[in-house]
């Protein structure tokens, strides 16, 4: 549609004069401008030409300011995925078009990136941030907010610290050591900080070390604007605030959303009490005036209309992230690259489906998402098959786009009354046409709407064969469900609680229904408000008018579909196998209870394997799953929720259009007890104890010798590299790591170079502090064609790649000692090695 590059914008606005304007407003205007005035907006003092300015989730879209019926936009590779492509300049580019993407949404300021740290495989928000390695996730999102501010968009880094669950994220009491907060919890955003001085910064949910971060005024105050000398302005997270007096003097300057619930009339108070120092105020205001004038330039003028983009440059970009960040994890007897030409089926329970983010808040509705069936199909020259084999689903799939208007469009129809069904005079207030039956009215307004109000969802479904159909329903209200005036299912007494809807809505209750191929029926969903509901669920958080979500699904025999599939996959010369996870088991609002793929699935993939062992084998997560049929594939991909372009990349990747050349951003361990977080990932008692301590990811494998499914670094390529020729050149504080890089294969590819830094023994040192056995110091992904040869040069900040954080002086500690410099592709080498000489202990702090 539009385009960023001729977005008609007014010329930028002048620069506010902050500390006239500070002298100018009243105490309830200051007071007004650290609140939201709603979800996604900040008050405007209109006398004082003060605008209000747009904010918008998230890390790997832009959604605008709707969760119902939303604007359509670009969704990106999630954060792990961004990450295993350990690629700064790629990172940059994306953040460029989520600049554009801000523009067209008349967004000024963008709710990414997330760089909080996975310590668990099970964390149900893990998708979203880049790694288990501080030095990585900060390098990764440095860059990506560079790009965002290319466009003149400020970008926000989250969540402000960590919050690394789900579970009672926004009362647990984070217990951690001093040395592993900065060592690497806060080292991202150090790192991001350093890089690229992006101008907000969002508090977590929960406490640390028994203050909730938001009031938290070591974290917000001492550290991160005093230490690391940054001036931009610190805003809650949604609901995030959870007082008056201590938020605003820990230096909280932006309570969201609005309505205010600790500011206003309360906030005022204070001032006027001499509770909260006028100055005290004016520090907050001017952080919030500063952070306007940071947008000044990029010319959005206020409550700006949302477009769409979805320019053909951008869909080229995401399907090459979403194919450069697809881990080639196993390739035995060159099974892939597959053939084109060649007859293939297709199996499993994410081939059908578009899995192409993960749940809560980083979800969007995207301008299109391409399966990976419809991938394959659209690059196959020969026939491609197709059986299910096993579903995946949580919840039974979304059934919006199966349905059809009475018109013959895709979708279905919604309509908005204030009296409830069956009422003899109904008035209608409001009729949409929509396409998504997972529908979630936290922002539908009307001002004709009640505060009790009702809707009746009508649409035509058509079986694709006859069968026996399940159908569910999930609600935050009430709600019946009916085909062709036949009730189905009823979800209205006995409520249970269930995770959909952030927590807030019920399990999905179903029905089963016989329907024949080819005719039409009609379905009826007659939906009741929250305000309907018999689930009361007291909280900190008020999701709205609530929700509704209507799903659909062949009843399927699992042990029929798998024999079906690995008889199929017997005769087959090309089978691929989709499997993996979706936004309904990765979802912000609750952990993963294991490492497990979906019911059903592990069989499948087995008997599958057993029928053909040249099958290949595509999974798609977030964060690591069980496979224990590993031994038994030839080749496995993992690929991540992979955004938009999610099936255009993987088939890209299959077919050998482009060569895999990503590495794994975190560990797959053999068993989630392996992970050090196992025995304190979750809160108990209210707090949860990091125990680990620095030793988080590939730092505990190494340490205690426990040998993972895939380290971290990992990632095979359809040809070979070998580096060799390692040297140290000395550029003062900082050296810089030679290899030379040869591509010995036959077709073009990339690698990534890995440096490790390795200190000396404990025993060696003054200190006698143990560490890390080696830690990522730097890294440098290189583009070869076949039998070419580059040198390749990786920078090392010495000072703060020999440092670790000093307890007893409260400061960054560089010992003196001979350090390793470990140079390979995986964090499990092989390598070369050489030494590092520190001549003499340096104690440091700041950036």
């Amino acid at each position: 549609m539009g385009d960023a590059g001729n977005y008609e914008l007014d010329q930028p606005q002048g620069k506010l004069d902050v500390e006239s304007l500070l002298s100018q407003l009243t105490l309830t205007e200051k007071v007004a401008l650290t609140a939201g005035k709603d979800f996604w907006h900040t008050n405007p003092i209109p006398r004082l030409s003060i605008p209000s300015i747009r904010l918008s989730d998230g890390p790997n879209g832009v959604r605008g300011t709707r969760f119902f019926d939303g604007t359509p936009s670009a969704c990106l590779p999630c954060g792990t995925a961004i990450g295993a492509t350990f690629d700064e300049s790629l990172a940059r580019q994306l953040g460029r078009l989520l600049g554009d993407e801000a523009k067209a949404k008349g967004a000024h300021v963008l709710l990414g990136p997330t760089i909080n740290i996975q310590r668990s495989p099970l964390g149900g928000r893990g998708f979203e941030s880049y790694s288990e390695d501080p030095f990585l996730s900060g390098v990764i999102a440095g860059n990506y907010c560079k790009g965002v501010q290319d466009k003149d968009i400020v970008p926000t880094l989250k969540h402000f610290v960590c919050n690394d669950q789900e579970h009672e994220r926004m009362a647990v009491n984070a217990i951690v050591t001093e040395r592993a907060l900065r060592e690497i919890y806060l080292a991202p955003f150090q790192t991001a900080i350093k890089l690229a001085q992006p101008g907000a910064v969002m508090s977590a949910y929960n406490k640390v070390n028994g203050t909730h971060a938001s009031e938290n005024k070591r974290l917000l105050e001492d550290i991160l604007r005093k230490e690391w000398a940054w001036d931009g302005l610190v805003m809650s997270d949604w609901f995030g605030t959870y007082s008056t007096t201590e938020a605003i003097e820990a230096g909280l300057d932006l309570e969201m959303p609005g309505s205010t619930r600790f500011r206003g009339a309360a906030l005022t108070h204070a001032v006027s009490s001499n509770k909260v120092k006028e100055t005290e105020l004016d520090n907050r205001v001017r952080n919030v005036l500063n952070l306007i004038n940071k947008t000044r330039a990029a010319a959005i003028p206020e409550d700006a209309p949302e477009t769409e983009l979805n320019r053909p440059s951008d869909r080229a970009l995401m399907r090459q992230a979403a194919a450069e960040a697809i881990v080639l994890l196993k390739n035995e007897d060159n099974n892939l690259p597959l053939k084109k030409e060649k007859p293939i089926l297709v199996i499993g329970p994410n081939a059908k489906i578009a899995t192409y983010c993960g749940g809560g808040s980083a979800s969007l509705r995207p301008y299109a998402a391409v399966t990976p069936f419809d991938g394959i199909v659209s690059q196959s020259t020969s026939d491609v098959l197709f059986t299910q084999g096993a579903f995946a689903h949580k919840l039974l799939p979304e059934v919006g786009s199966s349905l059809r208007t009475e018109d013959g469009k895709v979708g279905f129809s919604l309509k908005v009354f204030n009296e409830p069904h069956g009422s003899s005079h109904r008035t209608l207030i409001e009729e949409r046409h929509l396409t998504d039956a997972n529908m979630w009215f936290i922002d539908f307004a009307n001002p004709k709407l009640n505060k009790t109000w009702y809707a009746d969802i009508q649409g035509i479904f058509t079986p694709d064969e006859s069968a026996d159909y399940d159908f569910g329903l999930s609600v935050h209200g009430t709600g019946r469900l009916f085909i062709n005036e036949q009730l189905v299912v009823s979800n209205m007494e006995n409520q249970k609680p269930g995770s959909a809807f952030l927590g807030s809505g019920t399990v999905e209750e179903k029905g089963t229904v016989r329907l024949e191929q080819g005719h039409h029926y009609k379905l009826l969903v007659q939906w009741g408000c929250a305000e309907t509901s018999q689930l009361k669920q007291g909280g900190l958080v008020d999701f709205g008018q609530g929700g509704v979500r209507i799903g659909s699904a062949v009843s399927l025999s699992r042990e029929q579909a798998i024999a079906d599939a690995a008889k199929l996959a017997k005769q087959a010369e090309q089978v691929v196998i989709f499997a993996g996870l979706t936004g309904e088991w990765e979802s912000e609002g609750y952990d993963r209870e294991n490492m497990d793929l979906p019911p059903g699935t592990d069989d499948l993939i087995s008997h599958v394997l057993d029928a053909n062992p040249n099958s290949v084998v595509v999974i798609q997560s977030g964060t690591p799953v069980g496979m224990p049929w590993i031994n038994k594939a030839k080749s496995v991909l993992h690929a991540w929720f992979g955004g938009n372009e999610t099936g255009n990349g993987l088939a890209d990747v299959i077919y050998g259009t482009v060569n895999p050349s990503a590495k794994l951003p975190l560990t797959i361990p053999k068993r989630v007890s392996d992970n050090p977080a196992f025995l304190n990932y979750r809160s108990e008692g209210g707090r949860t104890l990091y125990g680990e301590d620095i030793y988080v990811g590939y730092r505990w494998y190494d340490k205690v010798g426990i040998e993972p499914l895939f380290p971290f670094g990992h990632g095979l390529s359809y040809t070979d590299f070998k580096i060799e020729s390692l040297s140290i050149v000395d550029h003062g504080t900082e050296k810089v790591c030679k290899v030379n890089v040869t591509n010995t294969g036959s077709v073009a590819g990339a690698e990534v170079v890995q440096a490790y830094i390795s200190p000396p023994k404990a025993s060696d040192t003054a200190s006698g502090i143990q560490r890390a056995t080696k830690e990522l110091r730097g890294f440098n992904k290189i583009y070869l064609e076949a039998k070419q040869a580059r040198e390749v040069a990786i920078p090392i900040d010495v000072l703060r790649a020999t440092s670790f954080w000093d307890e007893a002086r409260n400061s960054w500690c560089s010992e003196k000692g001979t350090y390793k410099v470990l140079v390979g592709s995986s964090s499990q080498g092989p390598f070369l090695e050489t030494e590092l000489e520190v001549s003499k202990t340096q104690w440091w702090n700041g950036l």
